[in-house]
């Protein structure tokens, strides 16, 4: 089974009317106000995972700041997991500076879906105030047993549009603030995963962390799966496309080219995440 553990899926609303969005968000302005920017929904998601092959996705929206439009589009995630239950898992997505109390993360986990992300502090670093909004909503994904998804980037490199400004130790402080939650990192996690050779700390830190691959023939030559195993293993590491971005067949041909054993790409490509999800299929 391959499971795409990253993409991303928008209401016809914001699909066809994007520019009404960008006075009160400006991290959606800044990703999507290009219409080279694509807005993907359902239906062509669907087409894409047949095919490329993909049997189950992970889907979630966008991290607003108005949460009156991250409900809506938290509704729209859970409607299409209640339609597709074979074929999508949903995450809760918001600004949690939003919601501290946790609220419509309760009411998603509640509603049928599966963990909270992909959050993304776009437009400042993850400092305390950004730390602290978490609290609530990390608390009740620990309760459950269920992941996080946390945007993260390389702090080095070019420079594009959703290049947050977090740094590698602030990323770190974020998971020792929640040693006990499954917290997962996408796009390689910005490479803090090398750090996992140093002797001291960083490996016990990375316990309870995944890497999804995001975005990584945008980012990283194909050798990064070889580094990435023999540093963390491969059991740590989730196959995501970040669809609509890159098709999920883009990042499995990379995939081909990388050197792995059969047995180590089937638990990236979809083993990894069917136990972190708790699927039985």
């Amino acid at each position: 089974m391959i499971l795409d553990f990253h993409t991303h899926l928008f209401p016809r609303q914001v699909r066809d009317h994007r520019e009404r969005f960008f006075d009160s968000e400006p991290a959606f302005q800044l990703l999507y106000a290009s219409p080279k920017s694509r807005l993907a929904g359902v239906e062509e998601l669907l087409r894409t995972m047949d095919e490329d092959g993909v049997s189950v996705s992970v889907i979630f929206g966008f991290p607003w700041k108005r949460l009156d439009t991250a409900r809506r589009h938290n509704d729209y995630i859970m409607d299409a997991v209640a339609r597709h239950p074979d074929r999508f898992v949903g995450l809760c997505c918001l600004d949690p500076v939003s919601d501290p109390s946790g609220r419509e993360a309760r009411r998603c986990l509640d509603g049928g879906l599966s963990g909270v992300g992909e959050l993304a502090f776009y437009d400042t670093d993850l400092d305390e105030k950004c730390l602290e909004s978490l609290d609530a909503t990390l608390a009740e994904c620990r309760e459950k047993g269920l992941p996080v998804l946390i945007h993260a980037n390389e702090p080095v490199g070019h420079v594009y549009a959703g290049k947050t400004k977090a740094t590698l130790s602030q990323i770190e402080s974020l998971i020792k603030r929640y040693p006990e939650n499954k917290i997962v990192l996408a796009h390689w996690g910005g490479g803090i995963f090398f750090f996992s050779l140093m002797k001291k700390q960083v490996k016990e830190t990375l316990k309870n962390v995944w890497f999804d691959t995001a975005a990584s023939p945008f980012l990283y030559e194909p050798i990064i799966y070889r580094v990435a195993m023999d540093i963390i293993g491969p059991e740590k590491i989730l196959f995501g496309s970040d669809f609509p971005l890159l098709r999920p067949k883009r990042g499995l041909q990379e995939m081909e080219t990388a050197g792995m054993q059969p047995k180590e790409m089937a638990l990236i490509q979809g083993g990894n995440a069917a136990g972190l999800l708790k699927l039985n299929r």
